[in-house]
């Protein structure tokens, strides 16, 4: 078959996948499917000379596959279209790479480009907390789905079995198997919820006013200024009601009114009233500042 007979097949340009599933499915399913000669012709041409055309044909063919794949991945709750376009992401770096004399499909080698991109996309997306961090915990997300007989948590015996056959740590398939359990919740809770619902959410309960920085400096303020206040209000005192308030309120080891009286060679009441009188001057003094 010659290259210009190649080139007529699959003209189309490449479909954009959108929200309507179906009508991207319908357009692909009239797609011509290669030869191994006109795919072979194509990776050749693309290879050598760079040409794009080629790359397209090559991309165009394997989409259907693509659909296939992602498929498999639907389990996870992510948007299907959004699993097909990170899996032709995937198609399209193993086209680039496509070697066409190692003797194998484009299809068996695009395999692993396919399902690695979507396995990025799953892992990105599955939750909004990672629920796969190392190598192991990885390879253990997408393996453990398929290695669990029931609903229910794994018994000790269970988990030891599930590690020796997916060659990782107990401790990761505990780990792993937990995350997997776990939900996300909205930090909010929903327009129209009930008190109760209000009142449960994290919002409500990881946060608290006394907690908010604006709360935090208007408190300190409040009470710096309260500070500055009682300074200047205890300079407008007399120096035995400053004495008086200062002994009865301010020092660590407070003195009694009785104390007081014995000190000044009056009665207890008088201390009282004097005592009474200058905090009513601070108080006025406060007010009008």
């Amino acid at each position: 078959m010659s290259n210009a007979l190649t080139a007529e097949k699959n003209t189309m340009p490449i479909p954009v996948i959108t929200d309507d599933l179906n009508s991207y499915l319908a357009k692909i399913a009239n797609i011509d499917l290669l030869t191994v000669e006109e795919e072979q012709i194509l990776a050749r041409r693309l290879r050598n000379d760079e040409d794009l055309d080629a790359a397209r044909q090559l991309v165009m063919s394997q989409l259907r596959f693509v659909v296939h794949i992602a498929r498999t991945y639907k389990g996870y709750g992510l948007p299907m279209a959004d699993l097909v376009q990170e899996g032709n992401i995937g198609l399209m770096k193993a086209v680039k790479r496509f070697d066409p004399d190692v003797g194998v499909r484009l299809i068996s080698f695009a395999v692993h480009w396919i399902r690695a991109e979507i396995h990025e996309y799953v892992i990105r997306n599955w939750r909004i907390v990672k629920v796969a961090t190392t190598k192991s915990q990885r390879k253990l997300f997408f393996k453990l789905r398929s290695a669990k007989k029931q609903l229910n948590w794994f018994s000790q015996e269970e988990v030891e079995a599930v590690a020796a056959d997916l060659g990782v740590d107990a401790k990761v398939v505990v780990e792993m198997e937990s995350r997997m359990h776990g939900h996300d919740s909205a930090f909010d809770a929903p327009p129209g919820a009930s008190e109760d619902r209000v009142s449960l959410s994290p919002s409500e309960s990881l946060f608290q006013d006394q907690d908010d920085p604006s709360m935090i400096l208007e408190r300190e303020d409040g009470r710096s200024n309260s500070h500055d206040g009682l300074a200047a209000g205890f300079e407008i005192l007399d120096d035995r009601s400053r004495t008086i308030l200062q002994r009865r309120w301010l020092e660590d080891e407070k003195s009694t009114l009785h104390e007081l009286a014995d000190e000044y060679g009056v009665s207890a009441e008088r201390i009282r009233q004097i005592e009474k009188a200058a905090m009513k001057k601070i108080k006025s003094h406060l007010m009008a500042a």
